[in-house]
C-alpha cells in the first residue's frame, strides 16, 4: 500500500511538470530548460504554485508584508498578475521581472526579491538589481509550508499527550503508537550514548525538538505539488545549526576550554599550531550541520526533478517508462534520507553539547 501512495504521488508530480508553464508559455512551444524548471521548483516563491502555467495556472497567493515608512499588506496576486518587463541580459539572454499593480504599484518583483522602482524603472547592471530594497516580511512559500508543519507536529504531539494523560502509563495506540518510539530513541539512543548520564535529561527536550521538526518537513516537502524545499532552504538549517551552536557555547565547562586552548598532552611547542585549528573547529562543527541537511535535501529534490525532465528533454512521453521509475525510486530513497538526516542533525548536535558538558577524567 505505501508504494502505491508513493506511485500515485510520482505520477501527480509528473503531472503538474508537463503542465506547468516552465515548459510552456501562452500557446506557443519554448525551448525546455531544464535549470530553470529545476529552480523554480526549489526556491522559495511568494505564491504556492500548485499546476499550470506559471503565474496563470492553479496558485495560492501569499500575503506581502512590505515596511516602507508605513506598513503595507497585500496579495502576492498583485505581483505575479502584474507587467512583466523584459529587458536584455546579454547578447543572447533576456530577463523580466514583473511590475507591482494596484497596492504593490511603485515595486517590482525580480528573482523573487521585492524591489522600490526608481523613477518607475528597475535598474539592473549584469543581472543585478540596484534598486533599493523595503523591509519584506512576507509570508513566502517556505514560511507558510513551516507554519503548516509545526501545526501538524503540535497536532501529532498534543494527541499523544492527551493519550497518555487520559490512559497513564499503559501500551500507546493510535498516533501515540508512531511517537512514543521514536521518543524512547531520542531519549536512550542519541541523548543519553551521547551526554553525560546525569545531564542528558537537560538537552533531551531540544534534541526533541529538532528532530521532530526535520522529520515532519522532510516528509512533508516530498510531497508533490503541496511540498516545500524547506529543509533545503539554507537560512533554515543555518538557524537550526546555530541553535546547536548556541547551547554547545553555553553549556560548555571549563573542561572543554581547557581542549582547546590547552590541549591534554599537546607538547608546549605545538600550541600555537593547535589552538587556531581547535578553536576554528568550534564553527566548522555547526557549519557542517547546516552544509549537510541543506545539500542532501536539495540533492534529492534535484535529481527527481532532473529525471522527470527527461520526458521534456527527449520531447516524448515515451520516456516516462523510464524515467517515472526511476524518479519513484528515488521518492521511497527520500523517505529513508528524511529519517536519516533527522536522526544525524540530533545526534551530532548531542554529540557536540555532550563534548561541551563533559568532566574531566582524572
Amino acid at each position: 500500500m505505501p508504494l502505491k501512495i508513493v506511485h500515485i504521488l510520482a505520477l501527480l508530480m509528473s503531472f503538474s511538470l508537463f503542465s506547468s508553464g516552465t515548459v510552456y508559455a501562452g500557446e506557443t512551444e519554448e525551448e525546455f530548460n531544464v535549470g530553470e524548471m529545476i529552480m523554480h521548483h526549489i526556491k522559495d516563491a511568494h505564491e504556492w504554485h500548485l499546476w499550470g502555467p506559471d503565474h496563470g495556472g492553479t496558485s495560492i497567493y501569499l500575503p506581502v508584508i512590505l515596511v516602507d515608512g508605513t506598513s503595507k499588506v497585500f496579495s502576492s496576486k498583485h505581483f505575479y498578475h502584474g507587467k512583466e518587463v523584459s529587458f536584455e541580459l546579454s547578447k543572447d539572454e533576456e530577463g523580466h521581472y514583473m511590475e507591482g499593480v494596484g497596492p504593490a504599484k511603485g515595486y517590482a518583483l525580480y528573482h523573487e526579491k521585492i524591489y522600490k522602482l526608481k523613477n518607475g524603472q528597475m535598474i539592473i547592471k549584469d543581472g543585478h538589481a540596484e534598486n533599493a530594497k523595503p523591509l519584506d516580511l512576507s509570508i513566502t512559500k517556505n514560511v507558510a509550508f513551516m507554519f503548516m508543519s509545526v501545526i501538524l507536529l503540535l497536532v501529532i504531539l498534543f494527541s499523544s499527550v492527551k493519550f497518555y494523560k487520559k490512559n497513564g502509563a499503559v501500551a500507546p495506540k493510535g498516533i501515540a503508537k508512531f511517537v512514543e518510539p521514536l521518543v524512547v530513541f531520542v531519549r536512550d539512543d542519541i541523548a543519553k550514548e551521547n551526554i553525560d548520564a546525569h545531564k542528558y535529561k537537560k538537552y533531551t527536550p531540544y534534541l526533541l525538538t529538532i528532530f521532530f521538526f526535520i522529520l515532519v518537513c522532510n516528509l512533508l516537502g516530498s510531497i508533490p505539488l503541496i511540498g516545500a524545499n524547506l529543509t533545503g532552504n539554507i537560512t533554515v538549517t543555518m538557524f537550526l545549526a546555530l541553535c546547536t551552536l548556541l547551547i554547545t557555547l553555553f553549556s560548555s565547562n571549563k573542561n572543554y576550554w581547557k581542549h582547546i586552548y590547552a590541549t591534554p598532552g599537546v607538547p608546549m611547542a605545538l600550541l600555537p599550531i593547535m589552538i587556531p585549528i581547535e578553536f576554528i573547529g568550534i564553527f566548522t562543527k555547526p557549519f557542517a550541520l547546516m552544509i549537510r541537511l541543506f545539500a542532501n535535501i536539495t540533492a534529492g529534490h534535484i535529481i527527481i526533478l532532473a529525471l522527470i525532465s527527461i520526458i521534456f528533454i527527449n520531447k516524448s512521453a515515451a520516456w516516462g517508462a523510464l524515467s517515472v521509475p526511476m524518479a519513484l525510486f528515488i521518492s521511497v530513497l527520500e523517505l529513508l534520507v528524511a529519517f536519516l538526516q533527522a536522526y544525524l542533525f540530533t545526534m551530532l548536535s548531542a554529540l557536540f553539547i555532550g563534548a561541551a558538558v563533559e568532566e574531566a577524567h582524572h
